[in-house]
């Protein structure tokens, strides 16, 4: 469990209308799919590796714990929690070129779970469960890599009130490239200048501290083939022998 206290400037908002969103959401993530550069592995991977992939996440997710925030009825919606798209893939390459054979360490925010709860002039209290899927490529130099993340707080005019970066260490097991694990953030606090104050007010951002060069290659959804890399046959390569 991550303890975290935003200590931000509240909006008084009383006389903005809004519209209510589940006081209980579970967001997908925004990053992609699994098994390209920027899922775990780097290289991309055959149908059925995405399947087991898929199956395995699934298993760990269902099996994970559940928000568990008491039974209140809120003064007002939850904050929208969301990931960012631009930073939900982290994607190293080495040299900055773009290739399979050139992946070091990837990670994509897989899933995300929020729950809040507030009443009267109580802050506003935010617990996330997050599932992470780290990978390693071709140019991974070693069996483990720590992530770092962030989880920001801004207004519904898109300003950052308050912004705050973790750590999460992956450890790949011998002869695997591929690792699931999950993160929570159970103590976000955010506070209300009065009651009229909702949590419509705020949105909670989440995603990896990524270099400008990921956040565009984020941007532009790119992915990689299972043969990424192989150069093309040449237009004027001679043809087989029938």
């Amino acid at each position: 469990m991550r303890p975290i206290r935003f200590l931000v400037l509240a909006l008084v908002a009383a006389s903005l209308a809004i519209p209510a969103v589940p006081a209980f959401a579970q967001i997908g993530g925004g990053g992609g799919g699994r098994g390209g550069a920027g899922g775990p592995g780097g290289g991309g991977g055959g149908g059925g590796d995405d399947d087991a992939a898929k199956k395995k996440k699934d298993e760990e997710w269902n099996g994970a714990a559940q928000l568990d925030l008491p039974n209140l009825h809120n003064a007002g919606p939850c904050p929208y929690v969301k990931v960012l798209y631009d930073a939900s893939r982290y994607v190293e390459f080495k040299n900055n070129h773009e290739a399979s054979a050139d992946v070091g360490y990837t990670g994509e925010i897989q899933n995300l779970s929020s729950g809040c709860v507030y009443k009267g002039t109580d802050p506003i209290h935010i617990e996330m469960e997050v599932l992470f899927a780290f990978g390693r490529g071709p140019q991974a130099t070693a069996s483990s890599k720590t992530y770092r993340y962030w989880v920001a707080i801004t207004d519904r005019n898109q300003a950052v009130l308050d912004k705050q970066y973790f750590d999460i260490k992956a450890d790949f097991p011998p002869g695997s490239d591929r690792v699931l694990m999950t993160d929570n953030i159970n103590d976000i606090n955010i506070p209300r200048a009065d009651a009229a104050v909702s949590g419509g007010n705020f949105e909670v951002l989440i995603g990896f501290d990524v270099t400008p060069e990921m956040a565009q290659f984020n941007r532009l959804g790119k992915r990689f083939r299972v043969n990424a890399g192989t150069p093309a046959p040449s237009a004027s390569a001679t043809p087989p022998t029938q």
